[in-house]
């Protein structure tokens, strides 16, 4: 008998290979490629926590847009445009893929969390030319590369996102990832899709994408939280509450447990 995620795959427009992730995520943390029902069944034992399956976007390139809007004003900001590169290496027909991942620079410094993750694969020749990818996720913390887009940040970039951000009223501050066929087509408002919009608590990946000294860095951050404040005092004014400090705390402790436990998942399950 089907488990319920499975039977509303099946029962849906949805087919194999889908995106999972947790409800409630960051830093791409169990974010997996699933293949097969029997792929969704492991996750599904596996996960203590809620979460999302999407459909899995094929289009060739991801970026993040940083953008903020005052409330009241009908134009925003885009104050960070960067391209995302994944975590892989590539096969020479020769080379096992623990050797591949013990030669190539940038697995450094999580070359025990790779292989941990592709324990099944780690004597697998890869063949020459082929891309086998070490994470999905293309977040700096899973080891993505940014790189900056700010010479393509113009006005009709900004004419996109300003029409999104209108579409629920209240997307003031964040930042979306999203999937695209070219910046051209994102331009014009075609072939893209929306993988995530992450709200007050979106770092500005910009930060490490743009060529940054460490002093650009801080007023960057600076910048950013100066505005969420604005925007902040705006919303209250309009009748938002602030948090009180005690419910702010909680949720901060719950956060950090939630995300350990997230974490220590993420590098015993396996990627693929």
């Amino acid at each position: 008998e089907l488990f319920p995620a499975v039977k509303g795959i099946a029962e849906s427009e949805f087919t194999y290979p889908v995106a999972v992730k947790p409800d409630v995520g960051m830093m791409g943390f169990m974010f997996r490629k699933i293949e097969s029902s029997e792929d969704l069944k492991r996750y599904h034992d596996s996960m203590p926590v809620n979460y999302l399956i999407q459909e899995h976007i094929d289009y060739p390139i991801e970026v993040s847009v940083f953008y903020y809007r005052y409330p009241g004003q009908s134009k925003g900001t885009i104050s960070g445009f960067i391209k995302k590169e994944p975590l892989q290496v590539t096969g020479d027909g020769r080379s096992a893929l623990r050797q591949l991942i013990e030669t190539y620079p940038r697995v450094r410094f999580r070359q025990q969390e790779m292989k941990s993750k592709h324990k099944d694969k780690l004597q697998d020749i890869i063949p020459e030319g082929e891309v086998f990818p070490l994470s999905y996720a293309l977040n700096l913390s899973r080891g993505g590369k940014m790189i900056s887009l700010k010479q393509e940040n113009d006005e009709k970039l900004n004419k996109v996102f300003d029409g999104i951000s209108h579409f629920t009223k209240h997307f003031y501050y964040g930042r979306y990832d999203v999937k695209c066929a070219s910046v051209d087509d994102l331009k014009a408002g075609i072939n893209f899709s929306i993988l995530e919009y992450n709200g007050s608590g979106a770092e500005p990946h910009h930060v490490y994408g743009d060529g940054n000294s460490l002093f650009q860095a801080y007023k960057v951050f600076i910048h950013h939280w100066k505005v969420l404040y604005e925007i902040s005092k705006l919303n209250h004014k309009n009748g938002v509450d602030y948090w009180r400090f005690r419910r702010g705390w909680k949720f901060l402790k719950e956060a950090k447990k939630h995300f350990r436990m997230l974490k220590q998942l993420d590098t015993e399950f396996p990627t693929s």
